[in-house]
Order: structure tokens, then sequence, then C-alpha cells
């Protein structure tokens, strides 16, 4: 069976600037795949070129076997990829119910995920509905992301550094509800920092260094051999 993701040789850069040089990976369906790596590595610019905000510039990005590298990002979310990005990009203006309601009426896909749907997962978010989103903390901002996400009905999640900045307790809790998306069979590509966060929810883990891959593995050997982690992140 062919996996729902496979990145082949990809090779990307901003401008004269190469950043990605032949990554390859897959992600299974119902997989929690993470990418690990220290700041700069090409975590993003991985997410990215799935996505087509930076479209690669040789290699081939196949979903569902068809390969979408250079797709308008548009194009990539209406055939079933959500990206939920670092800096979140929620509309500042808008109030809470607006902000999924704007993703309502662009969802194009049909699925279990509504408005109701995604209150349900973040209560929080129901209290504050009225609230503006310039007005959110960090964490409530980046449940929002998630949650406007979810409205399109993705059959892959991309969750670019979704726990950086944030309170332990509101990590602890975005831990549990990604871990819940997982449980629920949504495939999800995880980028990130947080080690501890990043191999609890992981089946498979691909630690990149200088846009490229260094180590492609289950989670499960990074978990029980320290030593390796340390060596391959350089902590």
């Amino acid at each position: 069976m062919s996996a729902l993701l496979a990145l082949e040789d990809v090779h990307a850069a901003y401008g004269l600037s190469r950043v990605l040089f032949g990554i390859s990976l897959e992600v299974n369906q119902g997989e929690c795949v993470c990418l690990l790596g220290r700041n700069g590595v090409g975590k993003t610019t991985t997410m990215r070129s799935v996505m087509g905000l930076t479209p690669p510039s040789a290699g081939h990005v196949r979903f569902k076997s068809r390969d979408i590298a250079g797709w308008a990002p548009y194009r990539v979310a209406r055939a079933g990829i959500g990206f939920v990005p670092e800096d979140r990009r929620i509309f500042a203006e808008l109030s809470v119910w607006e902000n999924l309601e704007v993703a309502r009426r662009a969802a194009g896909r049909p699925g279990r995920w509504t408005i109701d749907a995604v209150i349900e997962l973040f209560p929080v978010l129901g209290a504050l509905r009225d609230r503006q989103g310039g007005f959110l903390s960090g964490g409530e901002q980046q449940m929002l992301t998630i949650a406007r996400t979810l409205m399109g009905n993705p059959e892959l999640l991309l969750l670019d550094e979704p726990s950086e900045g944030l309170a332990p307790l509101v990590v602890e809790m975005l831990l549990t509800r990604i871990g819940e998306l997982k449980a629920q069979g949504l495939t999800i590509l995880l980028a990130e920092q947080g080690i501890e966060f990043s191999l609890a929810l992981a089946d498979r883990v691909y630690v990149l260094e200088k846009g490229a891959v260094r180590f492609a593995g289950p989670a499960t050997q990074l978990r029980s051999d320290r030593a390796l982690l340390d060596q391959l992140l350089a902590l």
C-alpha cells in the first residue's frame, strides 16, 4: 500500500539560498510522523513545500500517489491537506466565532468537523466566541488556528511547531488534544523542537540537519536510546 504522503528527493530554496537538499520521507494513513531538528534545519520549509507555499525546485511531493509539487496552496488544501503554520495567522480583528465561520464558508470538503465539533474539542473557544482574535493568548490563538484548519476536514494535518512559546499547562493540553485527533484516525505530520512533546505523539521520526534527513526510524528507538537522541540533536 502506498503512503498517504511521500516526498521524493525534494530540493527547495528561497531565492539563491538553498534550504532543502534531497528530502525524502513518507507518512502512512493514520500515522503521526514527526520532523525533529534545531531551528533552521528545514522543518518549516519541508511543510511549505508540501503546501505549495515554497514550491520544490526539484523532486516530487505525492499525496495519495498524485504528484502535487508546485500546486497552488488552495488546490493542496482542497485536495485534503490542512496546514497549521508556526505564526498562526488568525484574523486578529474578527471574533473567534467569525474566524471559524470564515473557515466554514471556505471549506470545500464534507466531513465531521463543524463549528460545534471543534468547540467540543476546544471548549475554551466556546467561552471566548465573541472575543477578537488579537486579544487571545498565544495558547488560545493556537487552539483557534487548529480548529479553523480542521474545519476544512483534512485527511492530513501539518502542524508546524504547535508548542512553541506556550506555557507548560497549555502544551500539556495541546498534547492531549492532538493525541485525540490521532486516536480518531487523523494522519499528522508534526514539525517540532519540543522533544518530549514530539516523542509522546510520534509513531516515526525524521531528524533533519542542514536540509537533509540524518535519521529515520521508529519513535520508540529514540525514546529508549537517549544517547542516540542526544547525538542526533546535539543536546
